[in-house]
């Protein structure tokens, strides 16, 4: 079967034009204000403790960046 870049690129456009008329996604779910409260809490709890731990300049990582 030979194709010409015409055929090809028809083809193509058709193709993207029919992946566009698929429908989208239903939108998330909304999450309920008290449980969206709690979880910025638990974050802002936990941000809270890692920013407490105390690490000495000395440590380095297990691994090197090579580039």
């Amino acid at each position: 079967m030979k194709l010409t870049r015409r055929t090809l690129a028809a083809a193509l456009v058709s193709a993207t034009a029919l992946a566009g008329q698929q429908p989208q996604p239903a939108a998330a779910p909304a999450v309920p204000d008290s449980d969206l409260k709690a979880a910025r809490d638990r974050l802002q709890a936990n941000a809270a403790a890692l920013a407490d731990a105390q690490i000495p300049m000395a440590t380095e990582p297990a691994f090197h960046f090579k580039a």
